[in-house]
């Protein structure tokens, strides 16, 4: 009896194990798509929020310029940067997404792609909307827009050196072509797997390939332009004050707090252990580069200078912008700090050859930009090289530069011209540009 007894037992427990393993089985594997699913919900969802971070800082750099020139140019500058985001947006969805990722489509030099273009306009294709798309990172969509962002702010930088006196249509020409056609063709290098990629040049979120490149097109803009009128008299600068520092300090906040999207999203994913490294190497290189301008400005110029400070800060997230990633926080610090006496020695340097800069453009995202791109080599370890970063740099203004150079010379050569009439830059460009003021009854026509 007993040994019938086993028997039954053991066919009953077999017989349970038989129809009830496979649903276990089932939610086993349920549960694995739920978890993938539900990470790329997040990985994607985090992508969007850097998005519209990025998409804040075009209001900062609009509060900044704003308030770091005159009140008779305010409507002609936010008219340049609401104009700047809409033609980014626009020109990268139509080429410049497909030449900056050209993918197979690429003509290979150097051990890498050099020129390639997948063709107009976006397309998701098949997979471009589910995990299979980047790993299960972000869909094409979110990777689209993202970048489409990063390309209008290239041209955005070119805004503020130009500002009081470049007319608006050339400047709108201008801006069409150098966010349509040089950023992504020189940013394929790197970020679409190009030959700098494959050489081993590093540029985290884009101290070169956006601020370099958009301060490469302001430095070929003032140059062809010249000063503003007033600016230099007698061999000796004059200072032109902004009309808000107010503005001026919310623009450079909004900017710092977009920067957390540019860099964090540069993670490309909701990784926890790399995006908090990045999101605070971001801030103590801020913090740093304030630091270090107000010293140096306390010291050389005998008194705190505010516009000093804030593009301090704004040096301190362009020099850390390459390296965010890689560097530890004590290094963040060093970068930020040293980024803060740079921009202020360069702002004085650029004075001493009568190249005006009303915001300091040059100063914070070229000269800067260049400074963080080596900073990658001398802090971020034994698997970075100062001189492959050198290579990436020399690149990178040998083309953008001339290339700039080229399109201004042109504007300003052709029947439209580059720069408004002596009247209207005295009068200011928000009545000859625009019709309009920005402060109702501010229409003042004086020397400056």
């Amino acid at each position: 009896m007993k040994k019938w007894y086993s028997i039954l037992s053991v066919a009953l427990v077999l017989c349970a194990l038989t129809c009830f393993a496979p649903p276990a089985l089932a939610q086993e594997e349920d549960a694995g798509v739920t978890a993938a699913d539900a990470m790329f919900t997040v990985n994607n969802t985090w992508m969007l929020v850097a998005t519209f971070l990025v998409f804040i800082m075009h209001l900062g750099f609009a509060c900044l310029e704003t308030g770091l020139t005159r009140a008779k140019n305010t409507v002609n500058i936010l008219f340049k940067n609401t104009g700047i985001i809409s033609i980014g947006l626009l020109t990268y969805a139509v080429v410049g997404f497909n030449l900056m990722y050209p993918g197979e489509f690429s003509l290979d030099l150097f051990g890498g792609g050099f020129l390639g273009f997948a063709g107009v306009w976006v397309d998701p294709g098949a997979e471009g909307q589910t995990a299979a798309y980047a790993d299960g990172a972000y869909t094409y969509w979110t990777d689209f827009i993202f970048q489409a962002m990063f390309a209008a702010t290239a041209a955005t930088i070119v805004s503020g050196a130009v500002a009081e006196r470049i007319k608006l249509l050339p400047f709108l020409i201008f801006s069409t072509l150098f966010v349509a056609f040089v950023y992504p063709f020189v940013g394929s290098w790197t970020w679409g797997a190009g030959w700098l990629d494959a050489l081993g040049f590093k540029d985290f979120a884009g101290s070169t390939l956006v601020h370099s490149v958009g301060g490469w097109g302001a430095l070929a803009g003032i140059i062809v332009l010249g000063p503003r009128i007033g600016k230099y008299v007698g061999g000796k600068t004059k200072a032109i004050a902004g009309h808000s520092m107010p503005l001026a300090t919310i623009g450079v906040f909004l900017l710092w707090l977009g920067w957390f999207g540019f860099n964090g999203g540069s993670v490309l994913s909701a990784d926890p252990d790399m995006l908090s490294l990045v999101f605070v190497t971001t801030a103590m290189a801020a913090a740093a580069g304030v630091m270090g301008a107000m010293t140096t400005t306390w010291i050389v110029q005998k008194k705190p200078d505010l516009s000093m400070v804030l593009n301090g800060s704004l040096a301190g997230l362009v020099g850390i912008t390459a390296s965010a990633d890689v560097v530890s926080v004590a290094s963040a610090v060093a970068i930020g700090a040293i980024a803060g006496v740079i921009v202020v020695f360069s702002v004085l340097a650029l004075d001493r050859f009568q190249l005006d800069d009303p915001v300091g453009a040059v100063s914070v995202h070229l000269v800067c930009g260049i400074w963080g791109t080596l900073a990658v080599g001398i802090f971020g370890g034994a698997d970075f090289s100062i001189l492959t970063q050198l290579i990436g740099i020399f690149a990178y203004g040998s083309l953008a530069f001339p290339v700039a150079l080229l399109f201004f010379t042109a504007l300003k050569f052709s029947p439209l011209g580059l720069r408004v009439s002596e009247k209207e830059e005295i009068g200011g460009l928000d009545i000859g540009e625009h019709g309009m003021e920005a402060y109702s009854g501010f229409q003042i026509f004086t020397s400056q």
